[in-house]
């Protein structure tokens, strides 16, 4: 009786230790991808003028995130994505591209909350929310970190502009100089960890592509031989490094996803895909580079606007989300915004704060697995250091500081073209209103330890 008594408990004992590490075992691998500054018409599952067959394969495969949105500019779509909150909410400086640190030390984000269920975290490429080494990605969550703090990086060079933040290039917050294209070393220190960390883990990839300097490696500029961009030669050569770059970009994706395969570990690995926000149509070379100016550059079309602006093409971005045989392929027409992937991956993986976090962003892993809309009645505010959007129930308010407000239905004109604000004065208020009860939120002044600080 007693061996008997015995041999249950020790079933008992194996059954509890195995539903363990079955939970544990479910918890998948979050591979995030994020480009900088990649237009809508950037890519080909939206018929643009760059190669990039393997993003083009991930979206059939996985969920085309067909109305995503984000901030017009880097920082500030950094800030929500880590912490599932508006930008606005920690100041000014947040609004906007700077070196200062963004977030207050201890602030919650996606890193520390997948670290403290076990997850090993991981940062390589662009970090842009600040550019001190004290305010670095090892200080938010991540055990390892790897790239340049600021906002941009010469390709050949690794350098920003000249100032106190010319060179940041780094490994866990220690400067570091080494050879080599940027794209290149942060694709190659991305396959390395997804070949080194132990599952489940983290890994925020943020590339440099395709912000200015804008120049990749001859062998992506050879994929486009015999095409002609403009007759202009300048013109010509500005389209063919912005294309070049963005396949470069689409084939260290591929990468990535050929080295989960290899180790067997695609299968329990999510992929998110987003752009930081939309593409800039011309821009100069403002940064300590050799690089030329890129007179012609990234596509928006058909969406209206740009980076830097609040209309769709600066908002709404290429995004997708890829996990084979638990995301079934489609395109998902709901709305979401950058903030809603911490609360989404944290339903997920069985994550719970210990206190109010205060979201903006909400679950919507239910949305993506089950095609639901019901989300779709909150409103997504997005702050800008010179205005304010608020879309709600397919209307769009955009609120310029300097300027009447323009009013858009989204459902019948996603392209902006009609400002309704004068013949629908009553829906004007309507959204002027949500748009002060979310701005009430925002911090109005730059936090006192920040005073003095470089930008």
């Amino acid at each position: 009786m007693k061996s008997f008594t015995f041999f249950l408990g020790c079933m008992f004992l194996w059954i509890g230790n195995d539903r363990a590490l079955l939970a544990e075992a479910a918890k998948p691998n979050v591979l995030l991808v994020v480009a900088d500054d990649l237009g809508w018409g950037d890519v080909g599952w939206h018929d643009g003028v760059c190669k990039t067959p393997t993003l083009d394969r991930l979206v059939r495969e996985g969920i085309e995130l067909d109305r995503h949105y984000v901030q017009p500019v880097c920082t500030p779509t950094r800030t929500a994505l880590l912490t599932g909150r508006y930008p606005g909410r920690f100041g000014p400086h947040a609004l906007a591209p700077s070196n200062r640190r963004a977030l207050p030390i201890g602030t919650a984000t996606l890193a520390s909350a997948l670290k403290s269920l076990g997850y090993e975290t991981c940062q390589v490429g662009k970090w842009h929310l600040g550019s001190r080494p004290e305010w670095g990605p090892n200080h938010y969550g991540f055990d390892h970190s790897y790239g340049t703090l600021t906002g941009a990086a010469d390709p050949w060079k690794h350098t920003y502009r000249k100032g106190p933040f010319l060179r940041t290039w780094h490994r866990d917050e220690q400067r570091l100089d080494e050879p080599g294209n940027a794209t290149e070393l942060v694709a190659a220190e991305a396959v390395g960890r997804i070949r080194q960390m132990r599952s489940p883990w983290f890994l925020y990839v943020a590339f440099h592509a395709v912000h200015s300097p804008i120049d990749a490696p001859e062998k992506y500029k050879k994929l486009y031989e015999g095409q002609r961009f403009d007759d202009d030669p300048i013109r010509h050569d500005s389209r063919l490094r912005l294309a070049a770059m963005a396949a470069q970009l689409d084939a260290k994706v591929g990468e990535f996803v050929s080295t989960l395969e290899e180790i067997g570990a695609r299968k329990n690995t999510l992929i998110v895909f987003t752009s930081d926000n939309g593409g800039l149509e011309s821009v100069r070379n403002v940064y300590v580079s050799e690089v030329a100016d890129s007179p012609l550059n990234s596509e928006n079309a058909p969406l209206r606007g740009q980076k830097n602006t609040l209309y769709e093409g600066g908002i709404r971005v290429c995004a997708f989300a890829n996990w084979p045989g638990k995301l079934a392929p489609r395109k998902h027409a709901g709305v979401m915004h950058a903030v809603d992937w911490f609360p989404t991956l944290a339903s997920l993986v069985g994550y719970k704060p210990d206190h109010d976090l205060n979201w903006d962003g909400i679950d919507q892993w239910s949305a993506l697995t089950k095609g639901s809309h019901a989300n779709d009645g909150r409103a997504i505010y997005i702050a800008f250091n010179n205005g304010e959007a608020i879309l709600h129930d397919r209307w769009k308010l955009i609120a310029p500081h300097n300027r009447k407000p323009e009013l858009y239905h989204l459902a019948d004109d996603p392209y902006e073209k009609k400002n309704l604000a004068q013949r629908e004065p009553d829906q004007v208020a309507r959204l002027q209103k949500l748009l002060t009860e979310h701005k009430s939120k925002d911090v109005a002044n730059l936090p006192k330890d920040l005073e003095g600080t470089p930008n």
